[in-house]
């Protein structure tokens, strides 16, 4: 296939950005959306110019590192992460354009490359539970309901990729919150700081300047691990009882 690539091109957080035109050939429709991405830094490189800086690790699907607005939407086309979108979802001839995230919370490091450490703080802020150090305890030495569990387990899935944000109109990262919030408090390891942790967590986010939720759903339209937009309902659920209850 050949590409036409709009790409976001910034050298530094206080550098002028703007979107640079590339023309790319051989493209493989076997190839996913990094690895046509290698191919035009390959070129860049041949020609003496900057390659594009992107962020990966997992390309597994997995890890969240591999954010990027394709053609407007979070992680392109298809409901998965970037990594794991493959270039049969684009046509030969296609003009694409790439994009990091565009969030005041989400700072911008170089090209597509974005600082998210924002998450990082809030889960510093309360999304742990206590348990005392040692050997691991047995697994089935603290009776879970089996409802309770499987829905903290499918919750947990949440990579902290910054999509929900990213979508979001409102610059909400209230999915990524609700599923830390639904996964600890489901389980009766996390009852003990259930609501001091809501508290600390919500307070954390708009500390680090992400929007309000208007229950808009572009957040769970675009999560990768397709979270269920009902975390936010228990979030606000927690929080409400933390703030009555005096936590």
């Amino acid at each position: 296939m050949k590409l036409t690539l709009k790409i976001w091109r910034q050298a530094g957080p206080e550098a002028k950005g703007a979107i640079k035109t590339y023309q790319l050939d051989g493209v493989s429709e076997d190839m996913s959306f990094l690895e046509m991405l290698d191919l035009l830094n390959e070129q860049l490189v041949h020609q003496d110019e900057e390659p594009v800086a992107f962020d990966s690790d997992c390309r597994e699907g997995i890890c969240g590192m591999c954010s990027l607005m394709i053609n407007g939407e979070a992680h392109g086309p298809e409901v998965t992460t970037t990594c794991q979108l493959h270039m049969r979802s684009f046509n030969d001839g296609d003009t694409i354009t790439v994009e990091p995230w565009r969030s005041g919370s989400f700072p911008l490091i170089k090209d597509l490359i974005v600082d998210r450490s924002a998450f990082d703080r809030i889960i510093q802020s309360g999304g742990y539970i206590s348990a005392n150090t040692g050997s691991a305890p047995e697994a089935n030495s603290v009776p879970a309901p089996r409802d309770k569990a499987m829905r903290a387990f499918n919750v947990a899935t949440c990579i902290g990729c910054g999509a929900c944000v990213a979508a979001c109109p409102n610059g909400s990262a209230s999915l990524f919150l609700g599923a830390k919030i639904t996964h600890l408090g489901e389980l009766p390891q996390g009852q003990p700081e259930r609501y001091s942790r809501v508290v600390d967590m919500v307070g954390q986010h708009d500390h680090e300047g992400f929007g309000g939720c208007t229950n808009i759903g572009e957040c769970a339209a675009a999560c990768p691990k397709e979270i269920p937009l009902d975390v936010i309902s228990q979030l606000n659920k927690d929080l409400r009882h933390a703030l009555k209850s005096g936590h």
